[in-house]
């Protein structure tokens, strides 16, 4: 603005509608002069606060008075270029990218994406039993994860701190479960083509059973805290309102989809990892808004703790990786101060049984393998709905092309059908029950 004394305002007309070029003088008189025009439109910027938060969500609105009379969300924030990365890496390397996308379910990022590679391998059915059983264990402890950030994050925007403390709480004893048995909190890559990186460490069944007990029994207190509390479901009832209709024609799944009453979840329609034969419910409600997602969430932890303990009953002993030497990389890794690193057992007896192993060990390393020319697409239920991967070789060692399908990216294009026609503070409350994560958003 300029400093001069003279306050005016000049408006010309733009595709967009009148917009005014304001210099100098006081914002009383700018908006008395707006206020005399016929077409007065307010747009607000809520958020980024910062360009490189993580959560970088713009969403721009028109409002009059304190209604939303038109939504959009801006995007892109946080661009990371994985998928084209992806490119530049062997199929093997792809999974440390990968993880990265939505941060807050790794382990569904890892596990689609390999799903996806051993499809176009061919070696679906090769991959040891007990390899799949702890990639059910992890997503589905990933799926707890994923649900307490939500609620915690949700419940911190809406005031409920205490639901914030007591979810982060919880989460922090799932991620001592990751830290136990990949070496590291997120970011993983342990999940590989072919089954995984290691073993379950010793002690990890006792303390994973061990946690199940205890979540089970800390779940009841969010129940006490908000599920029938006045306030909390004031706030909540008949917010973000999307019907089946508006699931169905923006795309939403997940628990957005479930709250409007369809109990559609790719586990049971589409099994993957023989979800097939785990008992478990898909739980649905028909309120269509903010706190039934927020019911749904809390029911889909008691079931994922449910499939957990199912999973410690079937483990059994066996390999983690599939017996193809040409594909599989070695699963014999330990747990270094920083994360995963090499066995020094395991180099010791390639280095000393023969020339020729070190140097199928250093081309599986430094090349990777050869995937056939194809084209396969694979979908999981993550947190937030259908994760899906198309990947596409040209038989090389590394991806042709591979384009992911995230949920959150989908999802957000609901956001207008939950926010026009609302209050600006409700905004907070439609955006936090669809559980976006930019890092899936903009990959």
């Amino acid at each position: 603005m300029s400093t001069s004394s003279t306050s005016h305002a000049t408006p010309r007309e733009t595709t967009e509608g009148t917009v005014y070029t304001v210099t100098g003088g006081d914002w009383d008189e700018v908006v008395e002069a707006a206020a005399k025009t016929d077409d007065e439109r307010i747009v607000v910027n809520m958020g980024p606060q910062h360009p490189s938060t993580h959560g970088v969500l713009r969403l721009i609105l028109e409002i009059d008075g304190e209604t939303v009379t038109e939504a959009r969300c801006g995007i892109g924030y946080l661009h990371t270029g994985i998928e084209k990365n992806l490119e530049y890496r062997t199929w093997t390397q792809g999974t440390t990218f990968v993880t990265r996308m939505d941060y807050l379910t790794p382990f569904f990022n890892e596990t689609a994406y390999c799903l996806a590679v051993e499809k176009l391998l061919g070696i679906q059915d090769d991959i040891p039993d007990r390899a799949t059983i702890i990639r059910v264990l992890l997503m589905e402890l990933n799926r707890l994860s994923s649900h307490l950030v939500c609620i915690a994050t949700g419940g911190m925007e809406l005031g409920a701190t205490t639901i914030m403390i007591y979810g982060f709480r919880d989460r922090e004893l799932v991620l001592d479960i990751y830290e136990l048995i990949t070496g590291l909190r997120m970011n993983h890559a342990f999940v590989r083509p072919g089954g995984l990186a290691q073993d379950l460490p010793p002690g990890a069944v006792d303390q994973v059973r061990a946690f199940v007990k205890k979540m089970r029994k800390n779940l009841t207190e969010y129940d006490k805290l908000a599920t029938g509390n006045p306030v909390f479901k004031g706030r909540m009832q008949g917010i973000g309102y999307l019907d089946l209709a508006g699931c169905l024609a923006t795309g939403a799944t997940g628990p957005v989809l479930r709250s409007a009453g369809l109990p559609h979840d790719l586990r049971k329609s589409d099994p993957y990892c023989g979800y097939e034969t785990y008992d478990f419910e898909v739980p649905t409600t028909d309120t269509c808004d903010a706190y039934g997602r927020f019911l749904l969430r809390l029911e889909e932890m008691r079931q994922s703790l449910r499939i957990v303990e199912q999973c410690l009953d079937r483990l059994e002993p066996g390999p983690v990786m599939v017996g193809d030497k040409k594909i599989a990389w070695p699963a014999q890794l330990a747990l270094g101060p920083d994360g995963l690193g090499n066995s020094l057992d395991h180099i010791k007896k390639i280095m000393g049984t023969s020339m020729e192993a070190l140097i199928h060990h250093f081309k599986l390393v430094t090349e990777g393998f050869r995937v056939p020319p194809g084209q396969a697409y694979v979908a999981v239920e993550s947190p937030k709905g259908e994760l899906g991967v198309h990947a596409v070789s040209d038989g090389g060692t590394r991806p042709y092309r591979v384009h992911f399908r995230d949920p959150s990216f989908t999802n957000l294009q609901a956001m207008a059908a939950m926010c026009e026609g609302g209050q600006v503070a409700d905004v907070i409350v439609a955006v936090a029950s669809i559980d976006p994560v930019m890092g899936g958003v903009d990959r």
